[in-house]
This record gives structure tokens, sequence and C-alpha cells, in this order.
């Protein structure tokens, strides 16, 4: 829970003013001395309300969802798997990616800031790094002068000092291309099958029969004998390495 709790704060820089919390005053807060129980309590509730959008929007998460989602619509199957298993799939495979990157958070600024040895502006600062660094790699330099221009913010010196604000769109607006990348490739195949078997029901008259109900066996097969599963976890995990 805290590790979450400052995985969303680096995020969304929640903690940028260390001494108010939506302008309701904590009180100083000084290296060496921790944070009081009662400013502990708010942020921490503040933050559970945050974290499924964070979730969604600054891990991986949400392209496995998207990429899932057009596997279930390219097969055919409507509600199955059902959007809990998709959603639990999706969310234990973005903790197996995002672990390093969290793990590192909480080493470098949540733990010093809970012995009191950093202040929360230090803990922010030191904790939205590895985040950076992280949304870095897959944020396209496209979309992030897209949204330097949006926005009006003059470019950084460096790519590490891009601001989350702009940094957290860009990876957002990344990953969904790539995720209806892989989307489209993913359809291919059924498509074929979907053509196929509609040109055979035609060819001999079956026109009162759906050519849906007869082609999803076959690609429901076809993905079984591949092991379907398999490939397409396995190159989402690895695309993310």
């Amino acid at each position: 829970m805290r590790l979450a709790a400052f995985f969303v704060a680096a995020a969304t820089g929640a903690w940028a003013a260390p001494n108010s919390l939506f302008g309701v005053s904590m009180g100083p807060v000084k290296a060496g001395q921790p944070a009081s129980v009662p400013m502990q309590i708010i942020v921490l509730l503040t933050l559970l309300v945050l974290l499924p959008a964070a979730l969604v929007s600054v891990t991986p998460f949400l392209r496995i969802a998207v990429v899932l989602h057009f596997l279930r619509q390219a097969l055919g199957t409507q509600t199955a798997p059902s959007n809990q298993v998709l959603t639990g799939l999706a969310l234990f495979l973005t903790i197996l990616i995002i672990q390093p990157v969290a793990g590192e958070i909480y080493t470098k600024a949540w733990d010093p800031m809970e012995r009191g040895e950093i202040t929360p502006t230090q803990a922010y600062e030191q904790g939205s790094q590895p985040l950076r660094t992280f949304l870095l790699r897959f944020a396209r330099e496209k979309d992030i002068a897209t949204l330097l221009e949006v926005s009006r913010t003059p470019a950084p010196a460096r790519p590490a000092d891009l601001d989350l604000k702009v940094l957290v769109p860009a990876y957002v607006l990344s990953e969904l291309k790539t995720a209806f990348q892989i989307g489209a490739v993913l359809f291919l195949p059924f498509l074929v099958i979907d053509l196929v078997v509609a040109s055979v029901t035609l060819s001999i008259g079956m026109v009162q029969l759906p050519p849906v109900m007869l082609s999803a066996p076959f690609k429901i097969l076809l993905f079984v004998l591949v092991d379907g599963w398999t490939l397409v976890v396995g190159s989402l995990v690895k695309s993310f390495y």
C-alpha cells in the first residue's frame, strides 16, 4: 500500500507542495522529522482515489489491456474470457513488468521519507526519476513534441528534464498507438478465416446461417493449436524489455 501510494504521487505530483495538501495546511516538514499521522492518512486516502487512474495511464497495463481486448474481439468470443479475467491478467502482468521500477522508487524515495531523512519534496524529486526514465523509453518523440507545443512548454535541454505533466500524456498516446498496431496485426489471421468461411458459405448457398458462427470454432481451434495465449502474453511482456 505504501509503495502504491508513492508511485501514484510520483506520477501525479501530489507532493509538489510539501506543506499543504489541497489548500489544507499540514505544518512544516523538515528533514529528520517524520510526517505526522493525520498528514499520512490524508495523503494515503487521496492517493487511493487516484490509484486506478495512475495504474491505467502510467504503467504497461494500458497496452496489455487494449491488446487483450482486441484479441477477444478478433476471436469473436464476445464475453469469453470475461472482463474480470482479462483485467486480472493485465494487472498481474503489469506488476511483473513494473516491479523493478516500483522497487527503485521505494528504495530511493518512500523509505528515506518514511524514516524522516528527506522531505516530501525531495522524495518526489528522487522518486520521479525512475518513473520518468521508464516513461521516456516508450514515449514517442512526436507525441512529446505535440504535448510540448499544446502546453506551450519550452523544450528542455535533456529528455530527462521533461516534466511529468507532459511526459505522462505523451506516454499514454504512444501506448495507445502501439496497442492499436499490435491489435491490427492480431486481427489479420482471424480476418482471413472469416473471409474464407464467408466465401464458402455463400458459394454453397448457406445464406441463413451467419458466417461468424461457422468461423468462430475454426478461429478458436487455430488459436489453441498455435498456443496463442503464450505467444501473445510472451510477446507483450518482451516488448517492455
